[in-house]
């Protein structure tokens, strides 16, 4: 990680944000410093308060900051030059009601505000337009939002969203624990990535530490990662198949799901991989029985092709919930939902880390995207199916290599002593890993062995405010397949 201040004199303080990004880096996330917390590489911070923007590039995550002066209730907003800061700056509002100016709409996002701070004027006009509340409490077990859907009775011109009943000050439990148990709250912050939000959390860690991850412990936390993928992809098409009544094979899928979860509790103790990804490595070698895996993967990849055959279903899929190549690309959009529509940032590949540079090598590369540029439902679930295959393979070739005579994978090589974070540790940086949805952040100060600060942003965030575009054309029957297709977590999107 790099850190660099964005105050050349009479530029605006975004200059360097902009400049970087149109250069072909890729915007990542923006979040607020408290006061006291480091800020640029300037020791002498303790009265300050700024903002720190996160740009991504091939081989790292880096920092700018911008500092506010003492006592500023207000900035410049970011937002009318950079559209995908416009969530970001909404939670910074929130956190520390310090407003952006010239933000198109600076209303709470992640805190319940007062009834009329979600005063929304009617973004579409014509005759019969009525708005329908759907949310947030809905049937089954789908999390709680609401979408507030405009509409004149089948189309969907325009859709907000709220997301503030999932919110859980999740940042702010972090401050004062040590660096050990903070991975305790990470691989909560988002369930359905436990594995990916322990993994970025500890990178952050380590790179404050100065750690190295044992061999080992690496091909472990790649097994349990790419377990973590396939359960996920597979929810999707549980859900796809359901929104489109296809009984039987929603019930194939969610019996296959089920299975990926009870590989990872037999190897674990937790179905969702939690207690394996530790500061300096795992707690402990799983146990995979590569027989067991082979007979999954070929009953997951003969039922999805089975559903790829179905012509009902993908009538249902092509065409719905498209996003644009050059709206991706605009946006960073993470994980198979800007894989879908031609833009590719995969951090396995492109910020390598533990195992993944070897194993990929190995596996030929991360999935191949086979140009997909359509953007919509279908091209999405394509992607998480050449995932899934690239995913068994990488579970694989790591079991394959723990198991071998030239793998020491005793319990003192996975974690020993000397490598845990030591009791006063103390600095800031940014991990990252790839989570199911797309990249995990995790921006971490630590001094002397306690966290000061660490702020989670998860692909799901980053992701979920592309949903208010993607309904042109579509109807409220499109609705559950665009949702489903995009396999968000608004618990993690609400953090």
């Amino acid at each position: 990680m790099t850190v660099s201040p964005a105050t050349e004199a009479g530029l605006s303080p975004w200059r360097e944000v902009l400049d970087r990004v149109a250069a072909g880096d890729r915007f990542a996330g923006l979040l607020a410093l408290a006061p006291g917390a480091p800020a640029s590489s300037d020791a002498d911070n303790s009265n300050k308060r700024g903002l720190s923007a996160h740009l991504a590039r091939p081989g790292g995550v880096d920092v700018i900051d911008v500092p506010l002066p003492p006592g500023a209730t207000s900035y410049p907003a970011l937002t009318p030059d950079l559209n995908a800061a416009f969530w970001y700056e909404r939670v910074i509002a929130d956190q520390t009601g310090i407003t952006p100016e010239g933000h198109p709409r600076p209303a709470p996002l992640v805190r319940p505000g007062n009834p009329g701070d979600h005063f929304l004027p009617r973004h579409v006009d014509g005759y019969g337009l009525f708005t329908i509340p759907h949310g947030p409490v809905r049937s089954g077990i789908v999390e709680s939002m609401e979408y507030l859907v405009e509409t004149p009775g089948e189309a969907i011109p325009h859709l907000n969203m709220r997301i503030f009943y999932k919110h859980r000050a999740v940042a702010a439990r972090f401050e004062g624990r040590s660096a050990d148990d903070g991975v305790l709250l990470a691989e909560r912050a988002e369930g359905t990535a436990a594995v990916a939000h322990a993994l970025a959390y500890c990178h952050a860690v380590e790179a404050v530490a100065g750690l190295e991850v044992p061999r080992a412990a690496a091909l472990v936390r790649v097994i349990h990662a790419e377990l973590e993928r396939i359960a996920n992809h597979l929810d999707v098409a549980v859900r796809l198949a359901d929104a489109a009544g296809l009984a039987v094979a929603t019930a194939r899928f969610a019996v296959h799901k089920e299975r990926v979860m009870r590989l990872v509790g037999a190897a674990c103790g937790s179905r969702f991989g939690r207690g394996v990804v530790v500061p300096g490595g795992v707690s402990a070698v799983p146990r995979v029985e590569e027989v067991q895996l082979a007979a999954l993967e070929k009953a997951v990849t003969a039922d999805a092709e089975a559903l790829m055959a179905t012509s009902s279903f993908l009538d249902r899929l092509r065409g719905t919930g498209p996003l644009t190549p050059e709206r991706a690309r605009e946006h960073g959009a993470l994980g198979p939902v800007g894989k879908a529509s031609g833009y590719d940032d995969d951090a396995r590949a492109a910020r390598p880390y533990d195992a993944y540079p070897q194993l990929l090598a190995r596996a030929g590369g991360p999935p191949e995207p086979r140009q997909h540029r359509d953007g919509d439902a279908l091209a999405r679930l394509r992607v998480r199916w050449d995932e899934v295959a690239r995913a068994f393979e990488l579970v694989r070739l790591a079991a394959t290599e723990l198991a071998t005579e030239q793998c020491d994978h005793s319990s003192e090589r996975i974690v020993a002593p000397a490598q845990r974070p030591p009791t006063a540790i103390g600095g800031r940086a940014v991990g990252w890993a790839e989570a199911p949805q797309g990249e995990v952040l995790y921006d971490v100060t630590v001094d002397g062995g306690r966290i000061e600060r660490c702020q989670p942003r998860s692909a799901s965030f980053h992701n979920l405010v592309l949903m208010h575009e993607v309904f042109k054309g579509d109807i409220l029957t499109d609705f559950p397949f665009i949702e489903a297709s995009f396999g968000l977590s608004v618990a993690g999107a609400a953090l």
